[in-house]
């Protein structure tokens, strides 16, 4: 186990720069998920990470050891593919011990090793078998298990999980969670789905066109996000952006197409600067419930707008209303059925203490 330590690293393909100045840190121990859409630079990160590309500019650093220009075999890294990578004519034994052959390991510390790691898989009666005979779930423990086998400083997963159905992915990102736990191995996630984001890793590194936008612990990110990419990016359903002015007539309010939101006098000194100005306004449809339908659970501060229900989302756990405002349509996520006519006039409350607020120009949060 190490820390890893990005250093301003950038990588180009011709006049393309696919990562762009990024600096990271990442704890010994740590379970640090790389966030974003495809084509955002997070894999290639990992490859840098992983000796596989080279950065253009900057150095990586495994605790005080300088890794910039080390080949994979000399890192001592582990890596999970998308796919899962497992040589077909080769029994589950035989391509989990691979790389303990490749490195030499004595005949009994391969046999010791390989047990370890299935029994922590959970595949010890799958050594026989060859890949073809195993479930997608099955080959990609086999693949995991290839991976620790060799007892790496970090461990580098490439969406591992995409190719397995919802409800196996469900259940693996736990097993996998549990397991770096269990190791206690350093640990870089790649993937472009926020809920595998949201629920494995301690902290999260939302990047987007090549750079790193925020990082923090998921509930940090999802409640303060620092962008409107970010806000956006992270939670389900995305979160509602309106266009909205803000204005001083009893007190300070955002004002848009169809609705008026006051808010408390303690906003006045952060917004200052933006009084008279169009900002964008962001609200979660979990922050929002229906008048006399449903209740804000714990909010201290709330405002009503008007609105029409448009179209509505049985979930059944969960009701998701899309609701006109103005010209615009907005989610709002209910607990449970809700019944709720196509055309009705509703009272959509707003937790005022959730509220975002974002530079129309920078798209930076100012709240």
């Amino acid at each position: 186990m190490v820390e890893v330590k990005l250093d301003r690293i950038t990588k180009r393909f011709g006049s393309f720069e696919a990562v762009k100045e990024l600096s990271l840190k990442i704890d010994n121990g740590e379970f640090l998920v790389l966030l974003g859409p495809s084509g955002c630079g997070k894999t290639t990160t990992l490859r840098m990470i992983s000796g596989l590309e080279t950065p253009t500019e900057g150095r990586i650093y495994f605790g005080d050891r300088d890794v910039t220009y080390l080949p994979p075999k000399d890192r001592n890294i582990s890596m999970v593919f998308q796919s899962y990578a497992v040589w077909p004519h080769m029994k589950v034994f035989d391509n989990i011990a691979f790389p303990l052959k490749v490195k030499k390991y004595p005949e009994d510390e391969i046999r010791r090793r390989v047990k370890w790691a299935a029994e922590l898989l959970q595949i010890e009666e799958l050594l026989d078998r060859y890949p073809g005979q195993l479930s997608g779930g099955q080959r990609q423990r086999v693949a995991v298990a290839r991976a620790i086998v060799v007892e790496p400083d970090v461990l580098l997963m490439d969406e591992p999980l995409s190719n397995l159905d919802a409800k196996l992915r469900v259940a693996m990102r736990a097993e996998i969670k549990k397991l770096q736990t269990k190791l206690k191995v350093t640990t870089i996630y790649v993937t472009h789905d926020q809920v595998e984001a949201m629920t494995m890793g301690d902290r999260i590194a939302v990047m987007n066109q090549g750079r790193l936008l925020q990082v923090g612990p998921p509930t940090e990110v999802y409640l303060k996000p620092n962008s409107l990419f970010v806000a956006t990016f992270i939670g389900a359903p995305e979160m509602n952006i309106l266009d909205a002015s803000l204005v001083e007539n009893e007190g300070i309010a955002l004002e848009g197409d169809g609705f008026r939101i006051p808010l408390p006098e303690d906003f006045r000194d952060i917004l200052l600067d933006y009084l008279g100005k169009d900002v964008l306004v962001g609200i979660r449809p979990e922050h929002m419930t229906v008048k006399g339908v449903s209740t804000l659970e714990h909010v201290t501060r709330s405002v009503e707008i008007d609105g029409v229900v448009d179209f509505i989302e049985a979930l059944g756990t969960d009701t998701i209303v899309h609701a006109k405002v103005g010209g615009s349509i907005i989610k709002i996520k209910l607990p449970g059925h809700i019944p709720l006519p196509i055309g009705e006039k509703i009272k959509i409350e707003v937790d005022l203490d959730n509220l975002h607020i974002f530079d129309k120009t920078t798209e930076k949060a100012i709240i």
